[in-house]
């Protein structure tokens, strides 16, 4: 595929403000590659919601990352991306890197459409991101010094939103990845109780853990102001993909990359370096 019409054509991302989306989008400007990062807030807009959105941002493009907001586990997610596959492809998308989550059966029926769309294709099944501790919603509970979470010991191999996107530009720019499912996740699991030793070390300051009830949680995010259907999300995050059937570490980033997966450690060192926990 590395004909010159295909390499000049401008990259589409996905979701170009959120956490992998961003740091790909940076990483193939970059190389000096022709982006198109698109999201409700750019030009041209892209709104999963909004179909007629999409053929502006299709228009001219080889390849694309996409991210489905705000999750693949959403009810309605696979007729839509389904879709846009489809819409990609007549369009004449001929690669599409898919951000894809581990342990999520609507996002394994995702992969699956993809799979069978007829494009040429990469996923990146996804561990729980690292940067939920410093760009999402946990993050005001850890700045405040007490995370109330509906999780018990559980563990999870966390993956870094740097190696997610790491991949994604591999994928996206460099051959030997088509075809290919990659599982991303860090190089070992540890629980929630660990994650935030790591980051009270890193931040030189106090943050425990409050175990919850589900409906506790439910109320204090409502309170927070999180809209419903985020809501629903994330409960279901907590309460059936943390469940312990993603403990297992996966080897997917050193597949992709041929290095080892970012540590917690190293994670929480930069972030606390960037002020992420700074009140």
């Amino acid at each position: 595929m590395a004909h010159s019409h295909f390499d000049a054509a401008p990259i589409l991302v996905l979701g170009a403000n959120g956490k992998t989306g961003r740091r790909v989008a940076d990483r193939l400007r970059k190389q000096g590659l022709d982006v198109r990062a698109c999201a409700r807030s750019t030009q041209p807009r892209f709104d999963w919601n909004d179909r007629m959105t999409w053929s502006a941002a299709l228009e001219g493009v080889k390849r694309a990352y996409v991210t489905y907001q705000p999750d693949l586990a959403m009810p309605g997610a696979l007729d839509t991306v389904s879709a846009f596959f489809d819409a990609a492809l007549t369009s004449g998308v001929e690669l599409i890197v898919l951000l894809s989550g581990r342990g999520e059966e609507e996002a394994q029926a995702a992969e699956v459409a993809l799979q069978r769309s007829g494009a040429s294709w990469t996923i990146l099944r996804c561990s729980w991101f690292m940067q939920n501790f410093s760009e999402s919603f946990l993050l005001d509970s850890i700045r405040a010094g007490t995370l109330a979470l509906p999780v018990t010991d559980i563990r999870e191999p966390f993956v870094d939103a740097e190696d997610i996107a790491d991949a994604a530009v591999a994928a996206l720019t460099q051959p030997g990845h088509e075809s290919r499912l990659y599982e991303l996740t860090g190089a070992r699991a540890i629980t929630f109780a660990e994650a935030l030793e790591c980051i009270a070390k890193a931040s030189g300051r106090e943050v425990r853990l409050a175990p919850v009830s589900p409906d506790v949680f439910r109320a204090g995010l409502l309170e927070a102001g999180v809209s419903k259907p985020e809501i629903d999300l994330i409960l279901y995050l907590f309460t059936t993909v943390l469940d312990g059937r993603n403990e297992k570490p996966a080897d997917g980033v050193c597949a992709a990359l041929h290095r080892e997966a970012r540590s917690f450690e190293d994670y929480a060192m930069q972030a606390a370096a960037s002020g992420a926990w700074d009140i």
